[in-house]
């Protein structure tokens, strides 16, 4: 029963996922020692960027941002010019035109080294050229003045009835790898890929919101017109949220806030306690979660972000019930660990935080007898995916993506883990992976010598009928 419950939680997730069409320091325990000598290699990001943004709501719920970013090439190539992923542009009526409310985005100024230039705006990528060649290791400042207004029914930045949802709301700077490494947008899977960076965060909202954001300090600095500084993550969120609904639980050193919006009281004590469950696994497990606050919001469809994650659909279909909520609910805190502190290219290599926060879940429900930690049914999930799990997301029939990302990928890493060592091993795993990569970008090459070194494989047999290339 327990194998069943396993493969039907497993498959559940799945059906969720594929029915939906688009719109700090870890001490490694003797276990790991030998990993210790292993010399981990992280994907050069190419840019380093620090960011100073304000934000401004209006009582016509109109944003104006000032966005100010230094910009330093720590690539090997001269650049001539500096896209950018400017993602609200694709909810305007132009890029989404099936929006009974879109956005409207109103670009007034970009100036570079304090001299305003022109620019191009295609869907969501916003490119300046450099009138002065940047060569390596300089350094530019741009600057952008906008405003906009949020859609309704958006992916992530939207609003919801009086609550607004701001995901990848300012310029945001790409990874360079032999070139800008900027794919076009997409309504379903993530591809937008930047590396961390450092954040000041300044805001003005009407005061009866609740504002919540990346930065840990969101009870301290609770006012307006307060700097925010938070470093070394990958990307800034921001809600506002008219009378939510809060409940805290404490885990160490760190406060679980889950905010409530829509009536559902007990659910929200629920996903508290399994949130505190899992955040105190995953650091046993994996390593120490980095900030003293972790915010939950059960209103929006599952995504993660450094510190906060969103719960409640998929891709903005009818709410998820009770159970589903709590599993997306522990995948997405497993993302804080898979995506937060270890990055990758989530379109060129999804699989791996997606995979690996899935089979995080995996283990966590088996940790606490909910399932067994057995993959005999692996081979009969895979017949019908013959595709390896480490293509580009626009190499997936939309419909069989998450099928292959989520699905297949935990599964092929679990019956590996299987095969040479079950749960435990997996365990030692993750934490060893943790330990090397925390802040570093792993692609697939890298994350196959690492498995390779931990699981001291001799070639490449175990994968070569699941990754392309082995």
């Amino acid at each position: 029963m327990k194998r069943l419950k396993y493969l039907s939680y497993l498959l559940s997730t799945l059906v969720f996922l594929c029915s939906c069409e688009a719109p700090i320091n870890q001490v490694v325990d003797k276990k790991e020692s030998k990993s210790s000598e292993f010399n981990a290699v992280g994907v050069p990001p190419g840019t380093e960027s620090k960011y100073d943004l304000m934000i401004e709501m209006d009582k016509s719920e109109t944003f104006t941002v000032k966005a100010s970013i230094l910009i330093k090439n720590i690539s090997n190539d001269t650049w001539h010019e500096i896209p950018f992923y400017l993602i609200p542009n694709m909810f305007t009526a132009e890029n989404s035109p099936s929006l009974e409310t879109p956005s409207n985005l109103n670009m007034i100024e970009v100036s570079l080294n304090e001299k305003i230039i022109e620019f191009t705006l295609q869907k969501d990528t916003l490119t300046i050229p450099l009138t002065t060649a940047v060569a390596p290791n300089e350094t530019v400042n741009v600057e952008f003045l906008y405003n906009f207004t949020l859609p309704e029914k958006g992916l992530r930045f939207t609003k919801k009835e009086s609550n607004f949802y701001l995901a990848q709301w300012y310029p945001m700077v790409p990874t360079y790898r032999n070139g800008w490494n900027k794919e076009d947008y997409r309504f379903k899977g993530e591809s937008y890929h930047t590396p961390y960076s450092d954040f000041l965060l300044t805001y003005t909202v009407p005061s009866n919101y609740t504002v919540v954001t990346t930065s840990e300090e969101d009870e301290k600095l609770r006012n307006n017109g307060n700097v925010y500084k938070i470093n070394n993550v990958k990307e800034v969120f921001l809600a506002l949220l008219e009378s939510p609904n809060v409940v805290e639980r404490q885990v160490k050193n760190t406060n679980i806030r889950v905010f409530g919006l829509d009536g559902h009281s007990e659910e929200e004590y629920e996903i508290a306690a399994i949130a505190k469950d899992a955040l105190e696994y995953f650091q046993e497990h994996i390593g120490t979660y980095p900030y003293s606050q972790f915010d939950i919001i059960l209103d929006s469809m599952g995504m993660e972000y450094p510190g906060v994650v969103t719960a409640g659909s998929y891709y903005n279909t009818k709410r998820v019930n009770t159970d589903s909520l709590k599993s997306m609910v522990v995948h997405e805190v497993a993302h804080q660990w898979f995506y937060g502190m270890i990055s990758n290219d989530p379109y060129n290599d999804a699989w791996l935080d997606e995979g690996l926060s899935e089979l995080a879940t995996l283990l966590y429900y088996s940790d606490r007898g909910e399932t067994n930690f057995s993959f005999e049914f692996g081979n009969e999930f895979s017949k019908d995916l013959p595709l390896p799990v480490n293509l580009s997301l626009d190499d997936y029939p939309m419909i069989e993506q998450s099928s292959y990302i989520y699905g297949k990928a935990s599964t092929k890493l679990g019956m590996l883990f299987q095969k040479y060592g079950g749960k435990e091993k997996a365990e030692d795993f993750l934490k060893a992976y943790f330990h090397h990569y925390q802040h570093k970008e792993v692609n697939t090459e890298e994350f196959v010598r690492f498995m390779k070194f931990f699981l001291k494989l001799e070639n490449d047999k175990d994968f070569k009928d699941w990754l392309e290339g082995y």
